[in-house]
C-alpha cells in the first residue's frame, strides 16, 4: 500500500497498533510515534499530513498511551474535521474529538455558561451583515452591500486579533490594511455593532472564542476541568492560527507541552483574515525541547509539477521563505507544465474550454478537472466558454456571474434603460453602445477607476466592468447593436448557463481551492497585476501573491497549464506582461537574481506556446548546495543560507551575531521596516559564522545580494572587523 494522500485508507480496522503504521514512510512513521512532548510537523503540500497525524492519534490510542475522550484535534473547516474523524474511525480510533476551532469552544461554552455567567446563553447569530447594517443606520452612516461586507470583515479581523475599537485606527494602520471607509467611521460601526448585539443578547462566531478564553482565564476551576477532560491536542494548518485562536490553545494547553501542531508557512494566504504563520515559525522558540518533523515527499503531483512548485518557492523571500520545504516527488515523471500565451482573455477562455472538451472527450472524468482564477469576477468568461463547448461546471466558492446581486440590479438597469431610454437624462450624452452602458452603469456603482484595495467593494466593480466590457465586445462584433440587443445577449446568456453539478469541471478563485486536487488543472489569467494583484503593493503582500500561486500549482496532480493574454479583449492594445512570479521558470524567460531556473528531469526547461508555435527548451545545470561541515547536499531553505547542516557543529562568534542584530534592530527602526527584510536571521548567523572581510566574501553569503551588498555592505563589513559601523553624521 502506497502513502498516497488520495489511495484508500485500510480497508478494515487494523488488528494491532502496529498494524497502524503499515504504509507510512519513514517521517511519516516518525510523525506516529512522536508522542511525548511537543512535536512540530512542517508538511508540504501533498506530503499527506492529515495522514501522517490520523495514524499519530489511532497508534496512540491502539498502543494504549492516549486515552481517546482525552484527545481533541482542531482544524479550520468542517470538512476538514468531518475527513478527520472519519479516519480515525477506521483506524480504530472513534473516540476521539475532532472539531474546528469555533465549534469545540462553541461546546465548552454552552457546557460551562451556567455555572460561568448564568442564565441562559445569548442567541448565536450566522450572519452579521444585517447587525452591521442597524449598526450603520445607528451611526447616520449609509453604506452599500458591498461596503457592508467589507466593514464586516473589518469588525471580524478586529475581534481575531483582539482590537477593541478604541485601537482600531492605529491596529489597521500597522497592519496596513486596504479599507472601505475611513478608520475612524469603521470605529464607530464597529463599537456600535457591539452595542446591538448585547442589547438584543447576540452573540457572534468571534464572540465564541473571545468568550471561552474569557472563561477560561477568569475561572481557574473551569480552566483545569477543561484541562483534566483534554490533555493533549493535535491543531492541522497550523500557519493559520490567529492570535485569538493561538490564546485559546494556550488556555487549553496550561503549563502542559503534550501539544502537536501541523503546517507549512508557504501556503499562509488568509492573513487579511488575521492568520499568521508567525506561531508555527517560532514553535521551537517557545517550546525548545520540540520534536520537529519534516515531511517533503509528494505523493499528490509528479516531479514536474513538483518541480514547478519548487523553483516558484526558491524565488520568494520573507521569513516564511527561510523556511521552505523542497518537495521530491513520489510519483512517476508526467507531462511539462503547459505554457500557453493568447491574444486576449476571451481567445485564453475558448482556448481553456477547447482543451477541457478534448479532455473529457478522451474519458477524463470533468470532476478530476479545474480552472482556477485570482478573482472571482474573471469566473464569467470561463462559464461562458464551457458553456459553449458543451461542458458542465460547478462553481466553488462564489455566486454564479449572472446570479451575482450587483450583475441582477445591473441588468435590471440595462433593461429599464432600453426600454425608456429616450427619456432617460443619463443617456443624453452616450452616443455609442458602450457609453450607454456606462452611463446606466455609473449608476450601479461603476467608475473609470477601479477602487483602491481588495474586498467586496472591488469585486462589485469587477463584476460592473465586466459588463462594461462585454457591451465593449459586443458593438465590435455587431456594429450598430442597440442597448435592447446587448441586454437579449444578456438574457441569452444567463439562460445558457449550466445548472453546477458534481460531475462538472469546478470553477474556483485559488483562496477557495485551497485544500482540494484535481488530476488537471488550468491556472488562467497569470499576468501582471492579476498575479501579483495590482493592490498587492508591500513586500510582505507581494510574497503572499507568490505563495497562493504556488498553492495553486500544487492542487495539480499530473497536468497543469497555465495561461495569460496580452489583452483583454479581441484587437486591444497587447501590453500585458505574463507573471513575474514564472520568471526564470517558464522558457524564454528572464532569470531571477542570478539564479538559472532549470525544468523537469535532465534540467530541461519546459516549452510553451503562442500562436502555435513551440518554443525550442535548452538544458541547463545547477550545482547542488553542499554542506561546508559534513558534505551533505542541502535542501532547506534555512541550511541552504548557513551553507551547513542545522545539526553539524557552529562556530559562530556569539558577540558578532548579537551586534549584528541590535544594528539590523536600527536599520529597520530607521527605514520603518521589519527587522528580516534588512537581513534574516539565518543571513546573520552565517555573516557571523564566515566573517567576511570585503564585498566579495559578503556578496558570496546566501541572501545578501547585490542590492543589500550597496545599501548595509560598509556597515556589515565595519561590525565584522570589530567596529559599530559607520557613525550616523548629526541630523540623520
Amino acid at each position: 500500500m502506497t502513502a498516497a494522500t488520495h489511495s484508500p485508507l485500510f480497508p478494515q480496522v487494523p488488528d494491532t497498533a502496529d498494524a497502524v503504521l503499515e504504509g507510512l514512510d519513514p517521517e511519516q512513521r516518525e510523525v506516529a510515534t512522536a508522542l511525548n512532548g511537543p512535536v512540530c510537523v512542517l508538511a508540504g503540500a501533498g506530503t499527506g499530513k492529515t495522514r501522517a497525524i490520523t495514524h499519530r492519534i489511532a497508534y496512540g490510542v491502539r498502543a494504549g498511551i492516549l486515552q481517546p475522550s482525552t484527545v481533541l484535534a482542531v482544524t479550520f473547516t468542517n470538512r476538514a474535521a468531518g475527513e478527520m474523524r472519519g479516519r480515525l474511525r477506521q483506524l480504530g480510533a472513534a473516540g476521539v474529538q475532532a472539531r474546528t476551532f469555533h465549534s469545540a469552544a462553541l461546546r465548552q461554552l454552552q457546557y460551562f455558561w451556567p455555572k460561568a455567567i448564568g442564565g441562559s446563553m445569548p442567541r448565536l447569530v450566522d450572519r452579521k451583515i444585517q447587525l452591521v447594517a442597524d449598526a450603520a443606520a445607528a451611526c447616520s452612516i449609509r453604506l452599500d452591500r458591498g461596503e457592508l461586507r467589507d466593514v464586516t470583515a473589518e469588525i471580524e479581523w478586529s475581534k481575531v486579533t483582539q482590537t477593541v475599537p478604541a485601537d482600531y485606527a492605529p491596529a489597521a494602520a500597522k497592519a496596513g490594511r486596504e479599507i472601505p471607509r475611513h478608520p475612524a467611521e469603521i470605529a464607530q460601526l464597529y463599537s456600535a455593532y457591539e452595542d446591538i448585539k448585547r442589547g438584543r443578547a447576540l452573540i457572534d462566531f468571534e464572540d465564541v472564542l473571545l468568550l471561552t478564553v474569557a472563561v477560561l482565564q477568569d475561572r481557574h476551576d473551569i480552566a483545569e476541568q477543561v484541562r483534566a477532560q483534554y490533555q493533549h491536542f493535535v491543531v492541522d494548518e497550523y500557519q493559520d492560527v490567529s492570535p485569538l485562536q493561538q490564546r485559546l490553545l494556550e488556555l487549553w494547553l496550561g503549563d502542559r507541552e503534550s501539544l502537536c501542531v501541523v503546517g507549512d508557512a508557504s501556503q499562509t494566504i488568509y492573513s487579511f483574515t488575521g492568520a499568521t504563520p508567525d506561531h508555527l515559525l517560532d514553535f521551537r522558540t517557545r517550546h525548545p525541547g520540540a520534536t520537529v518533523v519534516k515531511l517533503v515527499r509528494d505523493y499528490r503531483s509528479t516531479p514536474q509539477v513538483v518541480h514547478l512548485a519548487n523553483g516558484l518557492l526558491a524565488q520568494a523571500r520573507g521569513r516564511a521563505a527561510d523556511h521552505r520545504l523542497e518537495l521530491i516527488s513520489q510519483r512517476a515523471p508526467g507531462p511539462e507544465p503547459g505554457y500557453t500565451q493568447y491574444d486576449d482573455e476571451p481567445a485564453e477562455a475558448e482556448g481553456a474550454a477547447r482543451r477541457i472538451r478534448e479532455l473529457i472527450d478522451a474519458g477524463a472524468p470533468a470532476s478530476e478537472i479545474a480552472i482556477l482564477f485570482r478573482t472571482n469576477s474573471q469566473s464569467e468568461t470561463y462559464e461562458q466558454a464551457l458553456a459553449d463547448v458543451g461542458v458542465p461546471y460547478q462553481l466553488r466558492g462564489a455566486e454564479r456571474f449572472f446570479d451575482r446581486p450587483e450583475v441582477r440590479k445591473a441588468g435590471i438597469a440595462l433593461r429599464g434603460a432600453a426600454r425608456f431610454g429616450g427619456n432617460d437624462s443619463l443617456l443624453d450624452d452616450a452616443v455609442d453602445l458602450p457609453s450607454q452602458v456606462r452611463a446606466v452603469l455609473s449608476g450601479e456603482g461603476w467608475t473609470t477607476q477601479p477602487p483602491a484595495g481588495s474586498g467586496a467593494v472591488r469585486e462589485r466593480w469587477e463584476s460592473l466592468a465586466a459588463l462594461v466590457n462585454l457591451a465593449e465586445d459586443f458593438v465590435v462584433a455587431r456594429p450598430g447593436a442597440t442597448l435592447g440587443d446587448l441586454v437579449a445577449e444578456l438574457d441569452e446568456r444567463a439562460n445558457a448557463q449550466h445548472a453546477p453539478t458534481v460531475q462538472g469541471v469546478t470553477l474556483a478563485s485559488l483562496h477557495s481551492a485551497k485544500g482540494l486536487e484535481w488530476d488537471v488543472v488550468f491556472l488562467v489569467g497569470v499576468a501582471d497585476g492579476m498575479m501579483p494583484i495590482t493592490y498587492a503593493k508591500t513586500d510582505e503582500q507581494i510574497e503572499e501573491e507568490r505563495r497562493l500561486l504556488y498553492v495553486g500549482v500544487t492542487r495539480a496532480r499530473e497536468q497543469l497549464h497555465v495561461s495569460w493574454a496580452l489583452s483583454r479583449s479581441p484587437g486591444g492594445r497587447p501590453s500585458r506582461k505574463p507573471s513575474p512570479f514564472l520568471d526564470g521558470l517558464r522558457p524564454g524567460s528572464a532569470t531571477v537574481a542570478g539564479r538559472t531556473a532549470t525544468g523537469g528531469a535532465g534540467g530541461v526547461e519546459r516549452g510553451f506556446t503562442t500562436g502555435g508555435t513551440a518554443v525550442v527548451p535548452r538544458r541547463t545545470q545547477r550545482s547542488p548546495a553542499r554542506c561546508r561541515v559534513c558534505g551533505r547536499t542541502l535542501t532547506d531553505a534555512g541550511e541552504m543560507k548557513l551553507m551547513r547542516c542545522e545539526d553539524c557543529p557552529s562556530d559562530m562568534d556569539e558577540g558578532l551575531y548579537e551586534r549584528l542584530r541590535e544594528w539590523r534592530a536600527e536599520q529597520a527602526q530607521r527605514s520603518g521596516q521589519p527587522a528580516f527584510c534588512v537581513f534574516t536571521d539565518k543571513t546573520l548567523m552565517a555573516i557571523a559564522e564566515t566573517v567576511p572581510d570585503d564585498d566579495g566574501e559578503l556578496a558570496r553569503i546566501p541572501g545578501v545580494g547585490m542590492r543589500k551588498l550597496k545599501r548595509y555592505g560598509a556597515d556589515v563589513l565595519a561590525i565584522c572587523a570589530g567596529g559599530e559601523g559607520p557613525e550616523e553624521e548629526e541630523g540623520d
